[in-house]
């Protein structure tokens, strides 16, 4: 990473905040890279999360150290997942793009869950779905042993449908109440 500091508008960063700036966004790819994205995407949104002021396409290239085809590309992914956003900077007149992370951490949530979550969970039920008919449609011409494989994979894939249903209904839950949530308060979690 490289040693600037974000909210000292390029002047070098202590040790211990620059430990913490480096850890924070390796961390970040780490987790971006555990859900399924990009590592460049986490380091990109914690390169703008941790900075002061908006920063432009040039400025997250040279902080990261990576090129500005990964840097457009990955904004304009995090661009349409909402977890940042274009704004206008005065100061700085031109062709210039300058980008800010959205803080509102709630926000992402739901926008990442009512966008991919819910497309994948929909999706799987289809394909599930899909397929049982299938087999269901081609069992008459099954010999009985074959009928008795066919049985058993509708019987999981009836389990796999009723897991991505209630997942569907817990993606559902929590993006009905994501803004009554107040994660400050929230200090323990009971299941039950």
């Amino acid at each position: 990473m490289a040693n600037i500091n974000p909210a000292l508008n390029g002047g070098a960063l202590n040790d211990e905040l620059m430990a913490v700036h480096d850890s924070m966004l390796s961390g970040l790819g780490q987790l971006s890279d555990y859900f399924g994205f990009s590592k460049v995407m986490g380091q990109l949104y914690g390169a703008l999360l941790l900075s002061a002021k908006p920063l432009s396409l040039d400025d997250l290239m040279d902080r990261l150290s990576i090129s500005k085809a990964s840097v457009s590309t990955n904004i304009r992914t995090l661009e349409n997942m909402g977890m940042v956003r274009q704004v206008w900077m005065r100061e700085h007149s031109g062709r210039r793009k300058y980008y800010e992370a959205e803080t509102d951490l709630w926000q992402i949530i739901s926008n990442v869950l009512s966008g991919r979550e819910m497309r994948d969970v929909e999706r799987a039920l289809n394909v599930i779905q899909d397929n049982a008919n299938k087999l269901r449609a081609s069992m008459p011409e099954m010999s009985p042993a074959e009928r008795e494989v066919a049985e058993l994979y509708i019987e999981r894939m009836s389990q796999m449908q009723g897991m991505f249903r209630f997942a569907q209904l817990i993606i559902t839950s929590i993006l009905a109440r994501v803004g009554e949530i107040d994660p400050e308060g929230i200090s323990r979690i009971d299941i039950e």
